[in-house]
């Protein structure tokens, strides 16, 4: 297929930016559809960059899940929710989430609350484990793995 210059020039700017870094499908639409592009022509660019490899949604999810909870400490709940933003489907979901381990997402939280059970001013323990139930829900924990690590570390 014969690309427009217009075309052309989009594929090697949004391959410069797949080079440097992950991106989604959805990252590459928005930016394409910034520089002029239209919809209609933006499908075969998107095509040819999923087939030279430069874009890969699942390789960029499971990427994203480990830089993440790795880097920011984030649970599945909030990584999740990220990734259906930017358009990434749930069997991908599913295989990204393959990169966190069990018991290290369980070490995470423990540590996590651990630590910020030191910073927390509460007049009493019902207000420290509300104000740690927040922090680990705001971070994007599951409730009943918070509740199983505050139980364990007998808040």
């Amino acid at each position: 297929m014969e690309f427009t210059p217009e075309q052309n020039i989009a594929y090697d700017k949004a391959a410069l930016l797949c080079s440097r870094s992950e991106k989604c499908t959805s990252e590459i639409l928005e930016k394409l559809k910034l520089w002029g592009v239209s919809a209609e022509e933006s499908e075969p660019v998107i095509d040819l960059l999923m087939t030279e490899k430069y874009l890969d949604d699942e390789r960029f999810a499971r990427a994203y899940v480990k830089d993440k909870f790795r880097f920011n400490h984030w649970g599945k709940q909030k990584i999740a929710h990220m990734l259906r933003v930017k358009n990434i489907t749930s069997e991908i979901l599913e295989l990204a989430f393959e990169e966190i381990e069990e018991e290290g997402y369980s070490d995470e939280l423990r540590k996590l609350l651990a630590d910020k059970e030191k910073s927390i001013k509460a007049k009493d323990q019902y207000d420290k484990r509300n104000k740690l139930m927040r922090f680990a829900l705001g971070r994007g924990f599951e409730s009943n793995k918070i509740y199983a690590v505050l139980k364990e570390l007998g808040i």
